[in-house]
């Protein structure tokens, strides 16, 4: 802690004050009084030894955080966009803006005029890490080395760092996750010569933990006997022996009585579904050959007159159904266009509520959204008539556009654009979702794909490109074929960031037959 200088200078004061006051009392009366004096004379040295000691130590911490502040700065200002859509350097920024603060927050003075992130914000990003960790198979030792799939892109974390992102999941009840930056953190502090607020019993006590909070005693007891041995007077582990060893005796108990009739683990719906989401977003997944060798591009001409002077290059991804990408559908100006206009707009994205009716925010649909009129610019307008050419629909009772801005590991998990329990789930909003325009206004360095879960494809980001197909069959019932998902983008464009969905709800005429 930092000592409190106002109270050194009152006790500095005092003696100094007692000493003049003796001085002037008393020196008078008898030389060897003056011996009296030298006590508090050395307290008072005793004193300011260790307060200047303090101070240096103090001083020392500062300049460390400030000269990586400024290294960091100089480094993310050279490339902004870039700096920011590197998912470590996105945590490490929000981390030294809060608990680092809290180590110099007695030595600064805060504005109430700057926006700081918060302890949720830092839950958020440390989840968002993980999340890319987990579905791009993404090594810890090399992401704490700020390395992207073998590709350096940031600075190297401290052990405090992986600490504290441990931490985070630890309190978000990730255990699997926060024990692995744990044992980083564990890595890192013994190779750093640095002073942290916390110990190697500190890491040591949460990895145990988080083993036996996973259901595995055996090594949380394993691992409390190392922190035993760093610090043999650490009194929740001692407490914690016999408590992990009645356990491991229980456990083996109930093993023995069930052994017999034991079960082999099989996956749930939701694990099979996830893993192969997980694999498409890395791309391992090829369509199947009897489809990928019918699979064409063509100029599209025939939907609206004014496609004859400037037709759409066009490309199939997937057949029955049809997954259509159109190229070059969107300028840059266009994009800017967009951003501008969303950006003051963006809220936390929302899904409805199955129970309820109600929209409301998910932890599987990580984004901020903005919607966007027709009459609001002559732009937007512009493309919607686009998406029109595009598809053969009419825009008369399409939803408005929606702007995304995916952040930190953002990702909408596996679902279905259309209501499926009853008729008229949108009926105030025109009709059910029939078909689904996204376009991409960024190229995405890694990740970010598109993925249907059902057809096995992957379809990734392609600047100025539209993703389109029909979620509904001509009978209007859901096609359960067209389940999809947006992956998270493991590393963010340099100089676009958001991606425009525009859901067309309702067909007024029948749907071309080139789909």
């Amino acid at each position: 802690m930092v000592p409190n200088l106002n109270l050194l200078h009152v006790i500095c004061f005092a003696l100094l004050f007692d000493l003049c006051v003796r001085t002037h009392a008393e020196l008078f009366t008898a030389i060897a009084e003056v011996e009296h004096l030298l006590e508090t004379h050395k307290r008072i040295i005793d004193d300011l030894d260790f307060y200047i000691d303090k101070e240096e130590k103090r001083l020392s911490t500062l300049k460390r955080h400030l000269n990586l502040y400024k290294m960091e700065h100089e480094k993310a200002m050279e490339d902004i966009p870039n700096y920011l859509g590197n998912p470590i350097n996105a945590f490490t920024l929000i981390k030294r803006l809060t608990t680092d603060l809290d180590h110099i927050e007695d030595s600064i003075k805060i504005g109430t005029d700057v926006k700081y992130p918060t302890l949720e914000d830092l839950a958020g990003a440390a989840q968002a890490l993980t999340r890319l960790q987990e579905t791009y198979h993404l090594d810890v030792k090399d992401l704490s080395e700020g390395k992207l799939n073998g590709v350096v892109y940031s600075t190297p974390m401290s052990a405090g760092d992986c600490y504290e992102l441990g931490r985070a999941l630890y309190n978000e009840k990730d255990y699997k996750n926060a024990r692995s930056w744990m044992f980083e953190a564990l890595r890192k502090y013994k190779e750093e010569d640095v002073s942290y607020s916390f110990t190697e019993a500190d890491i040591l006590e949460y990895i145990g933990f988080s083993y036996y909070l996973l259901g595995d005693t055996r090594s949380a007891l394993e691992w409390t006997h190392k922190l035993l041995a760093v610090d043999p007077k650490h009194t929740r582990a001692k407490g914690n022996i016999p408590h992990y060893q009645k356990s491991i005796a229980e456990e083996e108990l109930r093993l023995r009585k069930e052994r017999r009739g034991e079960k082999p683990a099989t996956l749930s719906e939701y694990a099979k579904e996830r893993k192969a989401y997980e694999s498409l977003c890395r791309g391992e997944v090829d369509v199947p050959l009897e489809i990928s060798k019918k699979l064409t591009c063509r100029y599209l001409t025939e939907n609206h007159p004014f496609l004859r002077l400037a037709p759409i290059k066009m490309e199939y991804m997937y057949l029955n159904p049809d997954i259509v990408i159109f190229h070059d559908v969107i300028s840059d100006g266009e994009i800017e266009i967009v951003k501008r206009m969303a950006r003051p707009r963006f809220k936390r994205a929302v899904v409805h509520d199955p129970k309820t009716g109600e929209l409301v925010p998910a932890h599987y649909r990580i984004s901020k959204s903005a919607w966007l009129r027709d009459g609001e610019a002559e732009t937007i307008a512009r493309i919607s008539r686009r998406v029109s050419h595009m598809t053969g629909l009419s825009m008369d009772s399409a939803e408005e556009l929606q702007v995304v801005n995916y952040g930190i590991g953002g990702h909408y998990e596996p679902h279905y654009d259309f209501a499926r329990k009853r008729e008229n789930a949108f009926a105030k909003q025109g009709g059910n979702r029939i078909a689904t325009v996204l376009f991409y206004m960024s190229d995405v360095a890694q990740g970010g794909a598109t993925v249907f879960t059902e057809l096995g494809l992957s379809v990734f980001p392609v600047k100025r490109a539209a993703a389109f197909w029909m979620n509904l069959h001509p009978s209007g019932e859901g096609d359960f074929a067209t389940r999809h998902a947006a992956c998270p983008e493991l590393l963010k464009p340099c100089n676009l960031e958001y991606q425009e969905e525009g859901i067309i709800r309702q067909i007024p005429r029948p749907v071309p037959k080139s789909f």
